[in-house]
């Protein structure tokens, strides 16, 4: 089984970059964030001719997250947003499906770097919610991949150096502190389970030459819980996708599980 993240910044703008990599990539499942469009606007029948059913949580002009499953691999949506968070609470960030026996949640984390000291409080409840909903799931026993693009580069290895300010809400301790919960919980970080040390970037820049200069981060993860942790086969990003024309700053990453 192949799950797969991808934010895209965009899917009016990447519709046909996601559709030749799934023709490419084969995932059984591709969690999309920053899809930037109302929920009736996504290109659900394009990604249908193409062989997967989809589900997304719109938003106009900002935010905005999505699922798509092939369709041997049906997807139940259980969650439109994030449990706990308040109902005033309007941006689309976080879907939940079921497939093939686990539970998947899509999420696009808040930055923390707009908004002032509020924004940055806002990404560490949002926080606080993920974890509190992760805990309920892993006592519950539930199979379990949370996905998406964090906003948060766990340690110093994960960026490239001159790459972020001492301050910037992705290293910020209270955001680190905040991952670690989740790891603490007892979810793996895929892609450092296999890969653990080094730089391993999925999101360059637009701004500075950063792609040219390889001045990337680390801020999309897979977290599995121990029994799909056990599974676990390969966890790796898609570098060339952000050299293709008119690419997204971030790139896919997938990770292959093999059968239970």
């Amino acid at each position: 089984m192949k799950i797969a993240t991808w934010n895209v910044n965009s899917i009016r703008q990447r519709e046909q970059h996601v559709l030749r990599w799934l023709e490419d990539a084969a995932p059984d499942i591709l969690l999309l964030q920053e899809i930037k469009c109302e929920t009736h606007a996504f290109p659900e029948q394009s990604f249908a001719a193409a062989g997967y059913s989809s589900c997304a949580v719109g938003q106009k002009s900002y935010n905005g997250v999505a699922a798509l499953s092939r369709v041997r691999q049906p997807l139940t949506v259980t969650h439109r947003c994030l449990p706990g968070m308040p109902e005033s609470d309007t941006q689309a960030r976080y879907l939940e499906c079921e497939a093939d026996g686990i539970t998947i949640a899509c999420i696009y984390l808040p930055n923390g770097n707009s908004g002032g000291e509020a924004g940055f409080a806002y990404k560490l409840e949002w926080m606080d919610r993920l974890a509190d909903r992760a805990e309920a799931l892993l006592a519950a026993d539930t199979p379990l991949v949370i996905a998406g693009d964090f906003n948060i580069c766990p340690e110093t290895q994960d960026f490239a150096p001159g790459t972020l300010a001492p301050g910037d809400a992705l290293i910020r301790p209270e955001s680190r502190a905040r991952f670690r919960r989740l790891l603490w919980l007892g979810l793996t970080d895929a892609v450092r389970a296999i890969h653990p040390s080094g730089p391993v970037w999925t999101f360059w820049d637009y701004q500075a030459g950063a792609w040219q200069r390889n001045k990337g981060l680390r801020i999309d993860h897979l977290l599995l819980s121990p029994t799909v942790a056990e599974r676990l086969v390969a966890a790796d990003p898609f570098r060339r996708e952000r050299g293709a024309e008119r690419a997204s700053d971030h790139v896919p990453v997938m990770v292959e599980l093999s059968l239970p």
